[in-house]
């Protein structure tokens, strides 16, 4: 189960023409833009926010059936989680994403940073378009939680004193907040009752929680292919993860790599092995597990239809990446 698209034939054909509506939907007038947006798209990605988003609005319409606003949501959340992809890269100073040259190395800074703006611009816009007052506010939450997210890590970088729960915390901006909303968005959109708008919420969260923790212990023992950017990255920039923060209750040695951020040439393979030899990496998975059960909880047994259980599989393949 470690590839998306074994377990998402139910939506293969709708992911392709989202794929096709996303270069029109930010069709700059401006070349270089356009050529920004166009690289960014080009890059592929594996479109798992948008396959959430259809499958929840098959699971909570009547006769499973994919409305043209749930389609519209579905592109929006993709946008708005590439623009935070290329301010993060330009933050982060990342090279490559997806295994290409990120927008800031191929243009410039400056290009990176207005094309970011100009896709969250374009999402808001397309957003305001779905006439619906609700969803709006659920999903321009978003980029202010995401702006949140990127000041608390910023604050925090090289912190050894901050705690799992700031660590949960800043997640839930950077990452969860998107799918948990969209996921929301998306039963609001299918006129579902509060109960199943909070259920889809939490879903939504837990999975995306349990995601972030992935990506960070992959950040630790992942390939450059299976990350789509250079593996230590996150410890480069003083970003501490979960791994991170387990394996500094065990390691004074970690904490004296980290007080020293890193400077030294072979620092961050070091702390790499330091991480490996401790306990850090099996308790970030078993907390990325706890979160798994409880995106798992929150969809309980109400739904009878392949969208609900591809969503199932969907939780089983996030740690699944692990493998």
């Amino acid at each position: 189960m470690n590839k998306l698209i074994d377990i998402i034939p139910l939506i293969k054909d709708d992911l392709y023409i989202l794929d096709i509506n996303l270069k029109k939907m930010v069709g700059a007038k401006h070349p270089v833009l356009y050529a920004a947006a166009e690289h960014l798209f080009n890059a592929g990605g594996k479109r798992i926010r948008p396959a959430i988003v259809l499958l929840v609005a098959q699971a909570t319409t009547k006769h499973n059936n994919i409305l043209p606003e749930h389609r519209r949501l579905a592109e929006i959340t993709e946008i708005i989680h590439t623009a935070s992809l290329v301010h993060d890269d330009v933050i982060d100073e990342c090279e490559t994403r997806r295994g290409i040259e990120t927008v800031h190395s191929t243009f410039s800074t400056k290009v990176a940073v207005l094309a970011g703006d100009f896709l969250f611009a374009q999402s808001s816009w397309y957003l305001a378009n779905l006439n619906n007052l609700e969803v709006v506010k659920t999903i321009s939450k978003v980029i202010t939680d995401f702006a949140e997210g990127e000041v608390r890590q910023g604050l925090t970088n090289f912190d050894s004193t901050i705690s799992i729960d700031d660590y949960i915390e800043k997640s839930f901006y950077k990452t969860a907040s998107l799918i948990a909303a969209s996921c929301q968005g998306t039963t609001m959109l299918s006129k579902a009752d509060k109960d199943i708008q909070n259920n889809f919420y939490l879903y939504g969260k837990h999975l995306g929680l349990a995601f972030q923790i992935i990506d960070d212990i992959l950040d630790i023992i992942g390939s450059h292919r299976s990350l789509g950017k250079p593996a230590g990255s996150d410890l480069k920039n003083g970003n501490l993860t979960a791994p991170l923060i387990f394996a500094l209750e065990e390691s004074p040695r970690l904490s004296h790599l980290l007080h020293r951020e890193f400077q030294n040439k072979n620092d961050i393979n070091k702390a790499i092995n330091i991480i490996k030899g401790t306990k850090g990496i099996q308790k970030a998975r078993d907390l990325a597990q706890e979160h798994i059960q409880a995106s798992l909880k929150a969809l309980g047994n109400k739904y009878d239809c392949e969208a609900y259980k591809t969503l199932q599989l969907i939780s089983q393949y996030v740690i699944s990446r692990l493998n």
